[in-house]
């Protein structure tokens, strides 16, 4: 963490653009500004606030590691989130100024995570509780900036608690985790917190209420309604079924009817007198996040797929408004010649997308299988892309109709893959260390030549403009990331490349400059205080790049001085490819959470 912010201090911060994502996996993480106008969601270490109507973004970073919960005061004049950090080190709490789009203030208390927050209703207070290793619960103030209060969650034989919801009336909060409610009281005076505890004896997962009663979602797929004033259990339901892999999120209606997201994706209207089911839909992956507009009559749904859905109460109808990635992004290729169109794959997905408009064009998936590299040839006509089954797969861009497929191109799957700019060649890598070049016929393809030079996974290859020649990397443990020429029309085997990673046994990480020639290392630099570089991408004019990997920073380099000349800080998992657009406008960078961010590039081509 320090070292982090000490390796980057005083330089430049690149512009974020654009990001595609949302973290599905923080609880009730998306939230409708009571302007009924934004959307607010958290995405790595930067809180996005959306505007409804046409979809521009808009940043709050302050964040130094993944946000894992998000808060909005009742008049909206504040947005509060919450992060993770490391062991030993406390979780910031970020108080924003929504007006300012500026930090009112920092909150620094919890140890390792803060787990949830909630505001109270006339704006004055803020609670916030800590994660597993911390367990407190701790009343703000938001204008002085100071705590107020404190105590322990849980009883010291209850479970962890999980999540806080205050109710309408200021002084009155409720927590509720493993085996554990409370109503707690806040007494003013005598700064104290005063907890009363419910009987349930049953796990909580999610909380809501109205003025009378709270309603717990359980991990047993219950939902319990329990009087706000005695803490004792007024109704429980329904009699069956219960909902499956249990209640994510609970939300109270105008008129009182429950909307539920469940563990496994139902999201459901219920009556609030038997909670009978009145409609109901199935959603990709389990429900996280339920957000009212207005009265609710529209409400925004999240799910840990990362995908957000619109709904009217009207006709419960789920309208799909934003999709990403829910795994690590494997790569990322932009159409050469613009900086209009790109494509990244994930798991078993390959995803086309507009830059400039957080949009996916097309979505291309092969069950079951994973895509680990993809390449648009040049001429725009086809994606091609390299599988684990050892298949080369050939899409159109547009369609996304499977073009060509090349059977058993790599014995232990397809690793790397790249086209020649006169889009007649495949070259491709493999898990068992081989480089083929494929020729691509009008009805066909044939194999023009192998390498066998590496002893390991070849990681990455790179096509020469002249189409003569290509370089290669490869994850050979003797050679770290050793590196050859093949001419591409006979192949001719010795070490290369100006620009290249070369990965170092003891954790440091090296930016290695290689002579074209004889192979010899002209330079190195050291690119990461933690972690390996997992992505890099050279300026088509050669005097810039991008470097990125386990200490999620994304840095751009001067080519010739060496010297890093802006870092960007907004991933929150390690970042795994990076690529510059042909025209010098546009990097965009993607990470092991699903991530995929667009910055503005700092050194625009003087052409």
């Amino acid at each position: 963490f320090s070292a982090m912010a000490t390796e980057t201090h005083g330089v430049p911060q690149l512009v974020l653009e654009s990001v595609f994502g949302f973290n599905g996996h923080v609880s009730s993480g998306l939230r409708v500004h009571p302007d009924g106008e934004h959307l607010i969601y958290p995405l790595g270490c930067t809180v996005i606030l959306k505007r409804i109507k046409d979809g521009k973004q808009e940043f709050l970073n302050g964040h130094t590691n993944n946000v894992s919960c998000i808060s909005v005061s009742k008049s909206g004049s504040y947005i509060a989130s919450g992060q993770v950090n490391f062991m030993g080190f406390k979780a910031i709490i970020i108080i924003w100024d929504y007006a300012q789009r500026t930090i009112h203030a920092e909150l620094l208390l919890h140890k390792a995570k803060v787990e949830a927050l909630a505001f109270s209703p006339n704006d004055k207070y803020l609670v916030s509780l800590g994660g597993q290793d911390d367990g407190s619960i701790v009343v703000w103030n938001v204008e002085t900036k100071q705590a107020i209060c404190g105590s322990p969650a849980s009883a010291s034989s209850a479970g962890h608690c999980l999540t806080l919801q205050y109710s309408n009336t200021n002084n009155i909060f409720v927590s509720a985790g493993s085996g554990t409610v409370r109503v707690w009281e806040l007494d003013l005076l005598n700064r104290k917190i005063k907890p009363t505890e419910c009987q349930t004896g049953k796990l909580k997962r999610n909380i809501s209420d109205d003025d009378q009663f709270i309603y717990c979602g359980t991990t047993s797929g219950d939902i319990m309604k329990m009087t706000l004033k005695t803490g004792l259990l007024s109704d429980c339901g329904p009699a069956k079924p219960k909902y499956s892999q249990g209640v994510n999120v609970l939300r109270v209606l105008k008129s009182g009817d429950l909307l539920v997201g469940s563990g496994s994706g139902t999201f459901t209207m219920c009556s609030r007198t038997n909670f009978k089911t009145l409609k109901e839909v199935q959603l990709e992956k389990g429900v996280t996040s339920i957000a009212l507009r207005g009265d609710g009559q529209q409400f925004f749904v999240g799910t840990k797929a990362a995908q957000m859905y619109s709904f009217s109460s009207g006709n419960f109808e789920a309208e799909l408004i934003s999709t990403s990635h829910n795994s690590a992004v494997n790569d990322v290729a932009i159409l050469f010649g613009t900086s209009v169109i790109f494509g990244t794959c994930s798991g078993e997905d390959i995803r086309v997308w507009y830059i400039d408009k957080p949009k996916e064009l097309l979505r291309i998936t092969v069950p079951n299988m994973t895509c680990n590299s993809l390449d648009f040839m040049t001429d725009g006509h086809s994606i091609i892309s390299a599988w684990n089954d050892g298949k080369i797969r050939v899409f159109g861009p547009e369609s996304g109709r499977l073009m060509l497929i090349i059977h058993d191109a790599h014995k232990m799957g397809v690793t790397a893959i790249a086209g020649t700019r006169d889009c007649k060649r495949i070259v491709s890598g493999g898990g068992e260390g081989k480089v083929r070049v494929w020729e691509l016929q009008p009805h066909g393809h044939r194999l023009l030549e192998t390498m066998t030079k590496h002893k390991a996974t070849v990681t990455c290859i790179k096509v020469k403009s002249n189409d003569k020649e290509c370089v290669t990397a490869s994850s050979d443990v003797a050679s770290l990331n050793t590196h050859y020429t093949i001419h591409l029309n006979t192949i001719h085997k010795h070490i290369q490349y100006v620009s290249s990673l070369n990965l170092s046994s003891s954790n440091v990480c090296y930016v290695t400059y290689w002579d074209v020639f004889d192979g010899s290392v002209i330079r190195e630099l050291e690119a990461s205080l933690s972690g390996s570089i997992n992505g890099m991408h050279i300026s088509q004019d050669g005097k810039h790049f991008a470097t990125g990997g386990d200490d999620k920073l994304l840095k751009v380099w001067d080519y010739t001085a060496g010297e890093v000349t802006h870092v960007g800080k907004a991933h929150g998992g390690s970042i795994t490819s990076i690529k510059l657009c042909s025209n010098n406008r546009t990097l965009i960078s993607t990470s092991a959470d699903g991530a995929i961010l667009q910055w503005k590039f700092p050194h625009p081509s003087s052409s």
